[in-house]
């Protein structure tokens, strides 16, 4: 009887502590329409493979688009997320994320604001809708506009709080400003703001992004870690801007 009181006072507590932390709202300034070519590196299973990514980000009125593909030699496709949703005085609001991983089957997010909840394919989890929640994809270009609504408050030091939604669970995301660096590309160097988003103490992925004030702060350089070493590092080799 003690265990089990224990574990309803966990699961309540859990709960009481995700709604205790909405998620912070921060002035935006949306970047304009582009795909965005990288070479790819990547290590799957302890084998390191190359190959070529595309991210299409469109904006449309109010509403947006953000799909992203890598493609390895070899294997083909090893990664397809999709996040579409509208934008508001929050940002950007995903109503749902798609994501399929290499070899395995594809998860729905589902962020349904008709009941306030997070919902999810692969797991029977739900979180509340509070504040400018994100889910994996749709984080990075909320990170961009944020960055470009407050250029100079991107300083090393600085955090960037959000809550952000994955293919089974949602937690907390703290986004760190490391400082600056200059990341060869194939358009040239580029000097790039480097934030880190480390992993929770549990283990999970750890992200590193960069990205260039210069050209729209679009990303330069994403490296996406996993806790047992694998990752998927793309680097920027071409912008076509749509209009």
């Amino acid at each position: 009887m003690i265990t089990l009181l224990h574990r309803v006072a966990a699961a309540v507590f859990a709960t009481a502590a995700v709604a205790a932390h909405p998620a912070p709202t921060y002035p935006v300034n949306v970047p304009p329409s582009a795909t965005l070519h990288y070479t790819i590196r990547s290590r799957q299973s302890g084998v390191t493979i190359d190959g070529s990514g595309t991210v299409d980000w469109t904006v449309s009125g109010r509403n947006f688009v953000a799909r992203s593909q890598a493609n390895a030699m070899l294997l083909g496709k090893i990664l397809e997320a999709r996040s579409v949703g509208i934008i508001d005085r929050l940002g950007l609001e995903p109503t749902s994320f798609t994501q399929k991983r290499f070899r395995k089957d594809e998860t729905t997010t589902t962020f349904d604001r008709a009941t306030g909840q997070i919902r999810f394919s692969a797991s029977s989890n739900t979180y509340p809708i509070d504040g400018a929640v994100q889910d994996r994809n749709s984080m990075v270009w909320q990170l961009v506009s944020v960055a470009r609504a407050a250029p100079a408050r991107f300083k090393p030091g600085s955090s960037w709080n959000f809550f952000v939604a994955g293919p089974k669970d949602a937690d907390p995301w703290t986004f760190k400003v490391v400082g600056r660096d200059r990341i060869s590309t194939s358009l040239g160097t580029l000097d790039a703001v480097h934030l880190q988003k480390e992993p929770p103490s549990s283990g999970g992925q750890r992200v590193d992004l960069w990205l260039a004030p210069a050209r729209e702060w679009y990303p330069v350089r994403l490296r996406y870690t996993d806790a047992d070493g694998d990752y998927i590092e793309q680097t920027l080799t071409q912008i076509d801007r749509r209009h």
